[in-house]
């Protein structure tokens, strides 16, 4: 029971850092778990579903507040979805899956450790077709295979090529993650979905609440301020240690 709270709390906490930024935050909740011990036949599921609690909520929140650009996102995700569907058919070795994972964490610590420029790049450049899809595959890929909604992997090539700024990029991000992390589920399910289901911890009543209200916050204020960044920056700590561990275990 105690380790269920101290999960929750870490879920709560990550939820509501990663919706600022428009994340659904399942490098966060991935970390949490591999703390704990958590299988990774667990894991994976279980992130993909807090996930789409999160990033749809940060959907709905950005697109309301103007930060959603539909051409900016669909050169993206036309082969992402099927790509990241087919990931979650995949179930890889727990070996690999945790080196997988230990590197998606440190990346994702990296992104969370520094601040990115709150204005919008002096001239925000058309996005070539072709490069949108190439990108695209490979992230909606490796969502599925990890159970990541693609988001860490979007957002820093938005930014660095000045295709969005950052609230745009929040806005683009949070709806690629929903739909990322839906077909990556739903590839999972279609490959044994009684065995997903059953790997679904009883934990989780406590922690889908918790991400939720954890979005909430987090949503609202990333919709409308900066996030802060020690904030992340501890969350980066976090996620450096998790990531370790993933690299380091047999």
């Amino acid at each position: 029971m105690t380790d269920t709270l101290f999960l929750t709390l870490l879920i709560f906490v990550a939820a509501l850092l990663y919706s600022t930024v428009g994340h659904g935050g399942a490098s966060g909740y991935l970390a949490a778990m591999a703390l704990f011990g958590l299988a990774p036949k667990v894991m994976k599921p279980t992130a993909l579903l807090l996930n789409l609690v999160v990033a749809g909520l940060g959907t709905f929140r950005y697109r309301r507040a103007g930060y959603f650009s539909w051409n900016i996102f669909w050169p993206f995700a036309i082969f992402s979805i099927p790509c990241a569907f087919l990931g979650g058919t995949y179930q890889l070795q727990d070996r690999t899956y945790r080196a997988i994972l230990g590197v998606v964490l440190l990346f994702a610590a990296w992104r969370l450790a520094f601040k990115q420029s709150a204005h919008a790049p002096a001239e925000q450049k058309p996005i070539p077709l072709l490069v949108a899809l190439v990108f695209g595959a490979p992230i909606g890929l490796l969502s599925g295979l990890v159970g990541v909604g693609g988001g860490i992997f979007l957002s820093p090539l938005l930014l660095l090529l000045g295709w969005a700024d950052v609230r745009k990029t929040a806005g683009v991000s949070a709806a690629f993650i929903l739909v990322n992390s839906l077909a990556g589920l739903i590839g999972q399910l279609q490959h044994d979905h009684w065995q997903t289901l059953k790997a679904l911890p009883e934990g989780i009543f406590w922690w889908a609440p918790a991400a939720l209200v954890g979005g909430l916050i987090g949503s609202e204020l990333g919709s409308r301020r900066l996030t802060p960044l020690v904030m992340r920056r501890l969350l980066a700590a976090v996620l450096v240690v998790a990531g370790l561990k993933m690299l380091l275990s047999r």
